[in-house]
């Protein structure tokens, strides 16, 4: 029986309107003998990446394989706090995060699968889990989003410490709550200290205001319509409302912090297969073709605008290239669980 489509949105976050999100439901067994679509292998997928992207990878993969996915969307910390409760009875396989720290957050909690060296040989070992329990499979980079009608480059600050400044009173935007705004968190706290960034968290509330957002789309377009002159996000949301609205309604500009600048950070994406998968084969099957050569390239030729960290392919998309970034020197551990964030934007008062 042929894999059947529907629709499922991540949950309090609109990614490219018009897009359809969607998910795959299979309904076929895993290791049954035969050639029949009934007798397909299956895989059951926990997507907390942005669901265009996975769709096409998803499309990709059962193309080259013939096996069925079933992708249920979310947020990538609601997924990892869902695994936790399933814990082994979970009927998830794989889990394909936007950030490393809830990869990491379930690594420490034993309950990802050792992955062989045919997947995580694909990568640089820099991108990938410190203890081999997971591979990184893109990347994205922190930057300052700004109002090309309301502020020049020059007027734009070196070091994200510097938008905590009264001069950013009522124009910059934030989105606390996303789970792309905690490695900078930690960045920050793991440069300056704890106390410090505190109290950077605290000024740049007070410098949002009521632009406080709940995503980085949000904050791309309201930068983009004059609601707001400067934001923090990662790169990608902008080259996506350009490819959304065309360059004739950009009135906005990305740019980038100081070299090695707190604010400057390398966020990576990556895939897991659940200790408790019960489609170990297929799984490790799926994240092979995200690192290998044809996973790349659908990465580096389609529409999420991320860096393909895998198999040598350099993304088509017209990014500073990956190589010439200058991001701070912080690692997979460095970043951690994403706790320590979490913990400083409750004592700001931002979550």
């Amino acid at each position: 029986m042929p894999g059947v489509r529907t629709s499922a949105a991540r949950a309090g976050r609109g990614k490219l309107a018009g897009l359809a999100a969607t998910s795959i439901l299979a309904v076929s067994l895993c290791g049954c003998g035969g050639s029949s679509a009934a007798s397909r292998p299956s895989l059951i997928l926990y997507n907390g990446q942005h669901p265009q992207t996975t769709e096409a990878l998803v499309a990709g993969f059962e193309r080259a394989t013939g096996i069925q996915v079933e992708v249920r969307s979310n947020d990538e910390d609601v997924l990892a706090d869902q695994l936790v409760e399933e814990g082994s009875s979970s009927p998830a396989d794989v889990l394909y995060t936007e950030n490393s720290p809830a990869l990491e957050y379930l690594q420490r909690r034993g309950m990802l699968a050792h992955l062989p060296e045919s997947i995580l040989g694909r990568v640089e070992s820099r991108y990938d889990s410190p203890v081999g329990d997971w591979v990184g499979v893109s990347a994205r980079v922190s930057v300052m989003v700004y109002n090309t009608r309301l502020l020049r480059p020059a007027q734009l600050p070196a070091s994200v410490m510097q938008l905590a400044e009264p001069r950013w009173r009522g124009l910059l935007a934030i989105a606390p709550g996303e789970t792309d705004f905690q490695p900078i968190v930690t960045s920050i706290a793991r440069r300056y200290g704890r106390p410090a960034a505190v109290a950077w968290l605290e000024a740049i509330k007070s410098n949002a205001g009521q632009q406080v957002y709940p995503d980085n789309e949000t904050i791309t377009s309201a930068v983009n319509s004059g609601q707001a002159e400067i934001g923090i996000i990662n790169h990608y949301y902008w080259y996506r409302l350009k490819a959304e609205v065309g360059a004739a309604q950009i009135h906005s500009a990305i740019a980038y912090f100081a070299p090695r600048d707190a604010g400057y950070v390398i966020d990576v994406s990556g895939a897991a297969v659940l200790r408790s998968a019960r489609h170990r084969a297929a799984a490790e099957r799926f994240l092979e073709f995200l690192v290998g050569h044809r996973g790349q390239e659908i990465l580096a030729h389609g529409d999420s605008f991320e860096y393909p960290l895998g198999s040598g392919v350099v993304t088509a998309q017209p990014l500073r290239p990956f190589s010439d970034l200058e991001p701070a020197q912080l690692t997979i551990a460095d970043l951690g669980d994403g706790a320590e964030a979490v913990a400083l934007l409750h004592l700001a008062q931002l979550l």
